[in-house]
């Protein structure tokens, strides 16, 4: 059963939440942030070493990517994957998200605003990598506006089960209801949680993503705050790391994987796109 907060059709048949006990998975989080801190260590000091006669050792594909947080979190958290995709040679853009703690429909109604910037800006669609409930916004931002995304990479977002996430996290979503039920603005209200709000953002993320679009979505079975079944969408390439749910936006090896499914994502759809566009996706696909 899900939580009174929290509508019964976000917790479909055949789905379930993750055990109590599963959230002291998490604390794998302290080893995964320990290891981004090496890895951007070592990116430094390789910086440094570098002559600066030396090539750019970087191809710029110039591919603009779109990183969404996940569900309390901001732009922050999405650091080391943004570090990684800039290294590259991607071109990545903050959603501009402070604390992603409001109502779905409108943070996804911003996020096209943004999306329409960064498209007129790049002159060419846009790929969206997206962090739990980021990835869920994500997804549903590409089925209503496919001529704006090319691609979308998901981690840990329950899209086939939104309510398959730990009874902890209902806790923190039913504190943001009462909190906008007494007038505190910017809030996820109750409708966001098993009303109408939620309804249409739920069935959004079951329509079908567009053939053009490329979807990769990225799990873990150590994942203790989303049930992992839940973020294996079947229009998806599903792909299996080793992490934690908060540690998949701070490990570098989750970042690696991201980045392999943004380089698989390019050309789909490349008929689409500009002339120029083509030619750059030419040259990379031979790279």
């Amino acid at each position: 059963m899900t939580d009174p907060t929290m509508g019964a059709f976000l917790l479909p048949a055949g789905f379930r939440r993750p055990a109590a006990v599963a959230m002291l998975r998490e604390g794998h989080v302290v080893g995964e942030a320990g290891r981004s801190v090496v890895h951007s260590l070592s990116e430094r000091r390789a910086r440094r070493n570098r002559p600066y006669v030396a090539p750019d050792p970087v191809t710029r594909t110039n591919d603009p990517v779109l990183l969404i947080p996940g569900f309390f979190a901001g732009d922050y958290t999405l650091r080391t994957v943004a570090a990684t995709l800039r290294g590259e040679g991607f071109r990545t853009y903050r959603a501009q998200i402070l604390a992603n703690v409001g109502c779905t429909l409108t943070a996804a109604a911003i996020l096209e605003s943004r999306l329409e910037q960064i498209v007129e800006r790049r002159e060419q669609r846009v790929q969206l990598v997206g962090h739990s409930l980021g990835g869920m916004l994500a997804r549903g931002i590409a089925v209503r506006r496919p001529d704006l995304v090319s691609g979308i990479v998901t981690m840990g977002s329950p899209m086939m089960a939104p309510a398959a996430h730990h009874r902890a996290l209902t806790a923190g979503a039913a504190v943001l209801a009462g909190l906008s039920r007494v007038g505190v603005p910017g809030l996820m209200s109750a409708d966001c949680l098993g009303g109408s709000c939620a309804r249409q953002s739920f069935e959004e993320s079951r329509l079908p993503v567009p053939d053009d679009v490329a979807f990769t979505a990225i799990y873990s079975r150590r994942d203790g705050i989303v049930h992992w079944k839940a973020c294996i969408d079947p229009q998806a390439e599903a792909v299996e790391v080793r992490a934690s749910h908060l540690g998949m936006a701070v490990d570098p090896r989750v970042a690696t994987q991201v980045v392999a499914a943004l380089h698989r994502h390019r050309g789909v759809g490349e008929a689409a796109a500009t002339a120029p566009v083509a030619g750059l996706l030419d040259v990379a696909g031979s790279a």
